[in-house]
């Protein structure tokens, strides 16, 4: 893996933050992307430019942080330049900024928390892809370049009291497919992994919202009977990001300890 580069959003923490530190470790040089900034309609803190920091840190020289927000197009169109001033392209675009929030009924949603729901989590999803992909496109065939999208367990199944972040995540998966049939015979592929729930900062917001003291009773419905690590999902994303997963396009690797089994 040595010399490949890749951008990852929802860098500063949880699975984002997994994924930079197993790309760097298997030789990858990262563009670290997050916003570091609290959003209107979403009800808990979000990642720090601090956390972002500590990540980079980790990796001197093989990652650069970036404080950007996702929903700003020419913000991901930078990042983009970014990694190909400092590293000399872009092989692979991971898009793991997202966000949390409902707790009621679909009818009771609140415009800013469908805003959020939907600006940070599929609009985000789509300006990095427009920024990315042509870079990926950029490199001469053979192509290799990936684009994998964090879409969740509730792309699958409806969730009580989550049906703006059920519908989201959909959106998510359809873009993804979408994009691999845009991508048809380029060599370059575009996938989404739909983690279960996984121990991060996101889950103990959701725990929040249904009013459970202890996240981990939310892997109640997985088959592992335990929360996942954001390591495990991150492992799902890189090798999706690696060249020996050339055959698989269109489609979701579901990382989700047999929730949706």
């Amino acid at each position: 893996m040595t010399g490949r580069v890749a951008l990852v959003t929802g860098a500063a923490r949880g699975i984002g933050a997994a994924v930079v530190d197993q790309l760097a470790a298997e030789g990858w040089r990262v563009v670290a992307v997050d916003i570091c900034a609290d959003l209107p309609g979403v009800a808990y803190p979000l990642a720090t430019k601090e956390e972002l920091a500590a990540v980079a840190r980790g990796w001197p020289g093989s990652v650069i942080e970036v404080v950007a927000d996702v929903r700003d197009p020419q913000a991901m169109a930078d990042a983009v330049a970014l990694a190909r001033k400092e590293f000399g392209g872009l092989d692979a675009a991971v898009a793991a900024a997202a966000v949390m929030a409902g707790g009621r009924p679909l009818w009771e949603t609140t415009d800013p928390e469908w805003e959020a729901l939907f600006d940070v989590g599929v609009r985000g999803v789509f300006n990095l892809a427009r920024a990315a992909v042509p870079e990926l496109l950029a490199h001469p065939q053979p192509r290799s370049g990936r684009f994998v999208a964090l879409a969740s367990a509730a792309a699958h199944r409806g969730l009580w009291h989550l049906a703006g972040y059920n519908a989201a995540k959909h959106a998510v998966l359809g873009l993804v497919r979408g994009l691999a049939a845009d991508l048809r015979g380029t060599g370059v592929t575009a996938t989404a992994v739909s983690p279960g729930s996984t121990r991060t900062a996101m889950l103990s917001a959701t725990a929040d919202l249904y009013g459970l003291t202890d996240p981990a009773e939310l892997a109640e419905h997985q088959l592992t009977e335990r929360l996942l690590e954001p390591e495990e999902v991150a492992a799902a994303v890189c090798w999706l990001c690696g060249p020996h997963s050339s055959a698989v396009t269109g489609t979701v690797i579901h990382a989700d300890g047999g929730f949706t089994a």
